[in-house]
């Protein structure tokens, strides 16, 4: 079939769809939902057989919908009506929640429905649950309503209004943890939930449970960058804000607060497991700032000190690296400067992963990577990811950005020189199935994929091809491009990012995404 994805923004949620309905055969393109005249531009050009909006914030036209097959992912189960559904089942502590795939009508969410799958849900923020369970229903319910011949109409519904901050406003006075933590995890990673810290108006997110006494709503103190604040029956450690009059860049606790970091708190933690150390690095939206950079690297080199054979690298379980902290970048006084540091922070990281002797090492990609953290992870000697979780490999989107983390070596050795060419112009994601069949990674686990490293990684040995002149060179090259994106004429990196930091919607789909645009 040629499929047409309308959506917002291509989130997790629309590039998982995209990387499985290209995988089962399909012809994809994706369309950004601008405007109207646009759509409807699109749609005249692609001539889909079925539209999939995975991810909207408005209406599709009725021009569209009454002239051709749209199918709208809502993150609820049959019934369900509204724009806020995953943030009530949060905020309401559900037990069980459901993917519906159900066909576009003029009332929203209550067109005849193509398919459902329910699924357990955790403890957790909205934006775990929406990259992880959400993700994994959408694409059975998707594959199950593409083998469905007809919609069946759904009995009367519940109409969930727009969750307000009103709604999930935090009474410090009365609020268990858990009640705390729900209400947060319901808006984290968007909005964030409104609240007020020594009378400043901030976002809070990045929140989980912590020991701790004190007078509810109080800051008993920091750990590390975050703060630790009291409720009624314990603490919560709150690791990132955002300042009210900012829309979007959310940053460490204490940075926000001006308050000096404290000891311990660090994001970067260790374990053995016999043989086998795991380094832990679980960074918010696995991004990476020059600091955290260094952290991970100091504690690697740390680990390659121990009576051990190999390290495993987990990062955590949403993302194992985004690259470089675009956020922590655009609150600097010089962004071009703060990505120079960065940039070259994250290369000795990359250095002291590749250039290990002592350790067999394993990356065991939990969740998502793209850009520089898909190549810190082709860093080291074997690369196992868990089955569902995308990659997206490359730079170009962001402004034209070069990248360095000796991908000009890395990615070529594991792939080949006109497939790594491919990879680094094509912008697309890539799914697990396609970078183990190109040799981007070596296995993809359908379970843990962190125990099936540590029950693997004793039986490893070193692998790595001799590189045809110094790496050194290799890094030389790549920063010299990288110097021009952060210091040359062309401001396009500088204008993407800033863009990308605060949500500016695109204007236009990317030429790679909207194939029909040719």
């Amino acid at each position: 079939m040629r499929i047409l994805l309308l959506c917002h923004a291509f989130n997790s949620l629309s590039q998982r769809l995209f990387v499985e309905l290209t995988g089962w055969g399909h012809e994809v393109a994706v369309e950004f939902d601008i405007n109207d005249a646009t759509t409807l531009e699109a749609v005249a050009l692609a001539k889909p057989d079925l539209i999939l909006a995975p991810f909207l914030k408005r209406a599709i036209p009725e021009a569209v919908w009454r002239s051709h097959p749209c199918w709208i992912v809502h993150p609820g189960p049959i019934g369900d009506r509204g724009p806020s559904a995953l943030d009530w089942a949060v905020l309401n502590g559900e037990k069980e929640w459901a993917v519906t795939v159900l066909e576009a009508e003029a009332e929203m969410d209550a067109g005849p429905v193509r398919a459902s799958r329910r699924f357990p849900m955790r403890p957790g923020t909205k934006a775990s649950l929406y990259r992880h369970e959400v993700a994994d229903a959408a694409v059975a319910a998707v594959r199950e309503a593409l083998d469905s011949r007809q919609g069946v109409r759904p009995a009367d519904g519940i109409t969930r209004p727009f969750l307000r901050q009103i709604d999930r406003a935090i009474d410090w006075t009365r609020d268990d943890t858990a009640t705390v933590l729900r209400k947060i995890w319901s808006a984290d990673g968007h909005p964030g939930l409104l609240d007020h810290i020594h009378g400043q108006p901030v976002y809070l997110f990045d929140a989980t449970a912590s020991p701790g006494e004190g007078p509810p709503g109080t800051v008993l103190g920091t750990d590390g960058t975050a703060i630790l604040r009291a409720t009624v029956d314990g603490a919560v450690r709150i690791g990132h804000l955002r300042a009210q009059g900012d829309l979007t860049l959310k940053l460490p606790a204490t940075q926000v607060l001006n308050l000096p970091a404290g000891p311990g708190g660090g994001e970067v933690s260790y374990e053995e497991h016999g043989a086998v150390g795991l380094l832990h690095f679980p960074f918010l939206n696995g991004a990476m700032s020059a600091e955290q950079c260094d952290s991970l690297r100091r504690a690697f080199l740390t680990a390659t000190q121990r009576p051990t054979t190999a390290i495993v690298l987990t990062g955590g379980p949403d993302f194992w690296s985004n690259g470089i902290h675009l956020g922590a970048i655009e609150a600097a006084d010089s962004p071009a400067d703060e990505s120079w540091r960065t940039i070259n922070a994250m290369d000795d990281l990359c250095l002291a992963i590749l250039t290990c002797t002592s350790h067999v090492t394993v990356a065991a990609m939990q969740g998502n990577a793209g850009a520089g953290g898909v190549f810190m992870a082709l860093a080291a000697d074997y690369v196992f990811a868990r089955q569902g979780i995308v990659l997206n490999p490359h730079y170009r989107g962001m402004g034209n950005l070069y990248g360095s983390e000796y991908w000009t070596y890395l990615l070529p050795q594991r792939v080949g020189a006109e497939r790594s060419d491919q990879i680094a112009h094509s912008c697309l994601p890539i799914g697990t199935d396609t970078a183990q069949q190109w040799g981007l990674i070596d296995e993809a686990e359908d379970g843990d994929v962190v125990a099936h490293a540590i029950a693997k990684a004793p039986t490893l040995t070193k692998r790595r091809t001799p590189p045809d002149r110094p790496l050194a060179d290799y890094r030389a090259k790549e920063l010299e491009r990288m110097r021009l994106n952060f210091y040359g004429f062309d401001p396009s990196y500088h204008v993407a990012r800033f863009n990308f930091i605060h949500k500016i919607p695109k204007s236009r789909t990317p030429s790679w995404l909207a194939r029909h645009r040719g």
